[in-house]
């Protein structure tokens, strides 16, 4: 079953001769429970689809489907409202508030939707991603695995539908992006989440279920693996 989908989906930037297409009628169709990998140069358009995908910004055209719902056609606030319920994000520079500690990061999304926090679910998350014995630290205290996989557990916290992971291993040494992405396909599994990951490595996509490669703004090829 598809749980997200894009439909001739179009971002210009600037007008007549400065016009870039950054995409340029992309149409992917994504499984749930699927960890699918969108790979290319960078420049390519795949950190654009990403944020389109995730509804932080708008398509100039085309459309993006999140479980059935046309995300464009919902109000700011509506759309603001139902990624953050919806849709977890992983970011390669961790994006970690630098005054709160780990435990505080990974709540803080639940905390502003107002929510209650599933300590067990929570508890699981933590041991699953090793960060039992790191709660009270601070983010400065970490290495960048260790940042990374607060980040991580921060987006599963919500018990979203999709994950979207930017580049995670883009800051981190070969061993420790092996070890991410090994977490990041085990939680997939285990809390029944698609993983939708940007990459530029070979080696790091074909772990991955399916492959989208984008180039100029369009996709020029694909499988599953």
């Amino acid at each position: 079953m598809s749980i997200l989908r894009t439909v001739d989906l179009k971002k210009i930037y600037g007008s007549q001769q400065n016009e870039v297409k950054a995409l340029d009628g992309v149409s992917i169709e994504i499984q749930e429970g699927e960890f699918a990998a969108i790979v290319g140069m960078s420049g390519s358009g795949k950190s654009t689809l990403l944020h389109m995908l995730g509804g932080l910004d708008r398509a100039s055209s085309g459309q993006v489907f999140v479980d059935g719902k046309a995300i464009f056609d919902m109000s700011d606030d509506d759309l603001t409202v139902f990624r953050r319920r919806k849709i977890g994000f992983v970011f390669q520079q961790y994006n970690l508030v630098p005054i709160l500690n780990v435990y505080e990061n990974i709540v803080l999304p639940i905390e502003l939707d107002g929510n209650a926090i599933d300590k067990l679910f929570l508890d699981h998350i933590v041991k699953t991603l090793g960060l039992a014995d790191k709660l009270d630290k601070l983010p400065n205290q970490l290495s960048g695995g260790q940042q990374q996989r607060v980040a991580i557990a921060r987006a599963l916290a919500t018990k979203p539908s999709i994950v979207l992971a930017d580049e995670p291993t883009g800051n981190l040494d070969s061993k420790t992006s092996q070890e991410v992405i090994g977490l990041l396909k085990v939680t997939s599994k285990q809390f029944n989440q698609t993983i939708v990951m940007i990459t530029h490595s070979e080696e790091i996509a074909q772990l991955a279920d399916s492959i989208v490669r984008i180039a100029d703004g369009k996709v020029v090829g694909g499988k599953r693996l």
